[in-house]
């Protein structure tokens, strides 16, 4: 876990065609996953400019896991995510909140994700 997970972060899968143009400035996140640090209006610009489609898909995907560290918490629930991603045959999600609370005493993190897809077609083919 090499970065801070939070609302506006945008990961993507090892080995995702890309843009020959876009300039992409990532760090490893997970094995097969790598979290883009490009400024996300920067990156959907470029792939916009290039032709190519980041699809959004509807219906957020949430993960809640207990635990006193709430970094590794929000990494824990962020791979649960990611299965629930690559079972959508999506190359990308982003992270569209990161909360942290307690139930009786016991702290927990929720993060919340919606599947992405980067393609040059305009037509989903996930």
């Amino acid at each position: 876990m090499t970065n801070t997970i939070q609302a506006g972060t945008i990961l993507i899968e090892d080995g995702t065609l890309l843009p020959t143009s876009l300039l992409l400035e990532s760090q490893a996140f997970s094995t097969g996953w790598t979290s883009v640090t490009n400024v996300r209006s920067e990156f959907e610009k470029s792939i916009s400019q290039a032709g190519w489609t980041f699809f959004f898909m509807a219906g957020k995907i949430q993960s809640t896991v207990f635990g006193f560290d709430k970094q590794k918490a929000a990494h824990t629930a962020v791979k649960r995510i990611i299965t629930n991603v690559e079972s959508q045959q999506c190359n990308c999600l982003e992270i569209t909140g990161v909360m942290s609370n307690s139930f009786l005493g016991i702290p927990y993190t929720c993060v919340s994700a919606h599947s992405r897809h980067v393609q040059g077609s305009p037509v989903f083919s996930g």
